[in-house]
């Protein structure tokens, strides 16, 4: 098996809601624990744009570990370490998804490996 880089990987979108209402909401059901695991290596709710330029440098710097057709369109897994701004580097899992028929890459969650 060959090494993958995700495709599009420059364009790479993170919308603003996905970070500010899911992985940085501290009372969002399923994003409360990101939240907690992303705040405890220094990103902030209020500067959501550094999480967001952090995950898309992560979808550049690291391989796709597996790829998933679905009716909807490819699911992409990376994984690899994300820089944080306390200097700490966690291993991270992050799902990119490009819909049937697009060729925009967004990000659908990122979240601890361990």
């Amino acid at each position: 098996m060959y090494a993958m880089k995700l495709p599009n990987a420059h364009f790479a979108y993170v919308s603003k809601a996905k970070i500010d209402e899911y992985l940085l909401s501290p009372i969002h059901p399923d994003g409360k624990s990101k939240h907690d695991f992303f705040i405890r290596f220094g990103f902030q709710p209020n500067e959501g744009g550094k999480l967001a330029d952090a995950l898309k440098q992560h979808a550049l710097e690291h391989d796709v570990v597996r790829q998933e057709q679905t009716l909807f369109g490819t699911r992409y897994i990376v994984e690899g370490f994300l820089s944080c701004p306390d200097g700490r580097n966690p291993e991270v899992r992050a799902i990119w998804f490009i819909d049937q028929d697009e060729s925009l890459l967004r990000l659908v969650t990122a979240y601890p490996i361990h």
